[in-house]
């Protein structure tokens, strides 16, 4: 018993000795656990962030965070303001090295952008890489917001932006629907190599036609593909949709170009030219850019009734 006691003893003197190593490495890990956290708050707001893509950049400014850009992309045109920032080039030829030489410590950047090696590179990296994707639908707007505002944390801003958004899009989307005769519509790409390039399901043309009261008469088709005259004609289009281009020559000439010449659009002189990023952006501005497009198209059936 008295050797019991002599070891239990020496047991807590050793003990005695250690409390105040203990408590000081206790405090230690405290106090480093404590000052991690300010660093991270700290460091949340002054993140340099890097966007590529028009809509998401359109959104980062929505949420009034655009004091966090670095750096743009060239798709980037909206609001005029981001066109002044560096830019690390076009989304779908993007330079890793470019990207990075912006000293980046989060990159939101929009599915489909690349080259693939690039985009390995940017992943591989010890950055935050937010990949956002894009559904061509209001629901995928709402998404985009949703994505770009929990990256950036932002949850108040975020909740209110897509209460906004979401009242728009259902207001300018009841509004386009109004009209009792939809119109048929064909998206123009592009009209050179003699067979022009029309847009199909499953592509931004075919949702913001449909979205804006109209029919897209190449529905048939997936993706972008080349038709030929033919098959102008026998879809007949009330109306020739196309992207402006800053600084191109009179682009109503398509309408004289043989199989557009001898639709509807062609014979009565219907096209309709809008900002690409602006109307296919699927970003804040998508329930305005509807709202315009619906317009034009009741103007265009208007002057078809007038004529029949």
């Amino acid at each position: 018993m008295g050797a019991t006691m002599r070891v239990l003893t020496r047991a807590l003197d050793s003990f005695s000795l250690m409390l105040p190593y203990v408590a000081a490495a206790l405090l230690s890990l405290f106090f480093g656990m404590f000052i991690g956290q300010v660093q991270a708050e700290g460091t949340q707001n002054d993140q340099r962030i890097i966007s590529i893509g028009s809509s998401l950049t359109e959104i980062v400014y929505a949420l009034e965070a655009q004091d966090r850009l670095a750096a743009v992309d060239t798709t980037s045109l909206y609001p005029e303001e981001a066109t002044k920032l560096p830019n690390v080039g076009y989304m779908r030829a993007l330079s890793a090295e470019g990207v990075l030489a912006t000293n980046p410590d989060h990159i939101l950047m929009m599915e489909g952008s690349g080259p693939s090696t690039a985009v390995d590179v940017l992943k591989a990296a010890s950055i935050k890489l937010t990949e956002v994707k894009e559904v061509y639908s209001p629901e995928g707007i709402l998404e985009k917001i949703d994505v770009v505002g929990t990256a950036l944390q932002l949850p108040e801003e975020t909740k209110a932006l897509k209460a906004k958004v979401k009242a728009d899009l259902d207001e300018a989307i009841a509004y386009a629907h109004q009209q009792a005769k939809p119109l048929k519509v064909v998206f123009v790409i592009s009209e050179g190599g003699g067979k022009p390039l029309v847009a199909g399901r499953e592509t931004g043309a075919h949702a913001v036609i449909g979205l804006a009261g109209a029919t897209n008469v190449f529905a048939n088709l997936r993706g972008y593909k080349p038709v030929s005259k033919e098959a102008l004609i026998a879809a007949a289009p009330d109306v020739v949709m196309m992207m402006s281009r800053p600084g191109s020559s009179d682009q109503s000439k398509i309408l004289k170009e043989p199989g557009f010449n001898l639709t509807p659009a062609g014979l009565n002189g219907n096209l309709i030219v809008m900002d690409g990023v602006y109307l296919l952006g699927f970003g804040p501005r998508t329930a305005q850019a509807l709202r315009d497009l619906s317009d034009r198209f009741v103007k265009i059936a208007a002057k078809s009734d007038v004529k029949s």
